[in-house]
């Protein structure tokens, strides 16, 4: 089982263009079925798209491809910066750098609870938690509890739905962290580019291939890009996380 891993579209770091984007998804919808975690047995070829921390960018352009290509994807957000409705205007939205997002959050550069709960309803998108303020959650002065518990109080609350799977933010665990967060969640989730059998994981963790600055739309694909995220599964399996 695939695991994908995004951020953006027409953005400065972490993003693709989107004419290769939608290609990308395009390739997808024809080779692979998108699935949910909480999906009670899996497709041939599965494959699970996950975006994060909620941009306003995802809303804008990512959503209306999901429609386009009937696709299902994870969209993690951090409910510390989720405004409940705006009327800021696209180029105010849209007009802020990467490294810029979270400081101007009052600007509706993530998507609000107005446009989560849609696409929520849509079918195509399920709403999960990428933490409540996004920091490294290996920190010594986290809260854990507020970290892992009131994102998915908050977004169980504002969308009424329930929050089963956990996005590491920055990647960043360990496995007392991850024992603490399967008394919450059913599914986590890091980066590592290997395949999983299901969402079992790897050692309890879903792995997460980088899907950020595609040059092909199937380049990610390729028969030595499955190779290498297969050994790597081996690997991690055989020596853990």
């Amino acid at each position: 089982m695939i695991s994908m891993m995004y951020h953006h579209v027409e953005s400065d770091r972490c993003s693709n263009e989107l004419a290769i984007f939608e290609q990308h998804l395009a390739y997808i919808s024809k080779n692979f079925t998108a699935v949910f975690p909480s999906f009670k047995q899996l497709p041939y070829k599965p494959i699970c798209l996950v975006f994060d921390d909620g941009y306003y960018d995802f809303y804008k352009f990512i959503y209306p491809l999901l429609q386009k290509y009937n696709l299902k994807a994870l969209l993690a957000v951090t409910p510390k910066y989720i405004l409940d409705d705006t009327d800021k205007d696209d180029s105010i939205r849209l007009g802020f750098e990467h490294n810029d997002l979270f400081k101007e959050y009052k600007n509706a550069t993530f998507c609000t609870y107005k446009e989560l709960k849609e696409m929520h309803e849509s079918g195509n998108v399920q709403i999960v938690s990428h933490s409540y303020s996004h920091k490294n959650l290996l920190d010594n002065d986290t809260n854990i509890e507020e970290e892992l518990l009131k994102s998915k109080e908050l977004i169980e609350q504002k969308l009424g739905n329930k929050v089963e799977s956990f996005v590491y933010p920055f990647g960043k665990y360990n496995q007392t962290l991850l024992d603490e967060t399967k008394k919450h969640y059913k599914y986590a989730f890091r980066i590592g580019n290997a395949l999983n059998r299901d969402f079992h994981g790897i050692n309890g963790v879903i792995y997460r291939i980088d899907g950020d600055f595609l040059t092909t739309p199937d380049a990610i694909f390729s028969f030595k890009k499955i190779l290498k995220f297969q050994l790597k599964a081996l690997i991690k399996s055989l020596t853990g996380n």
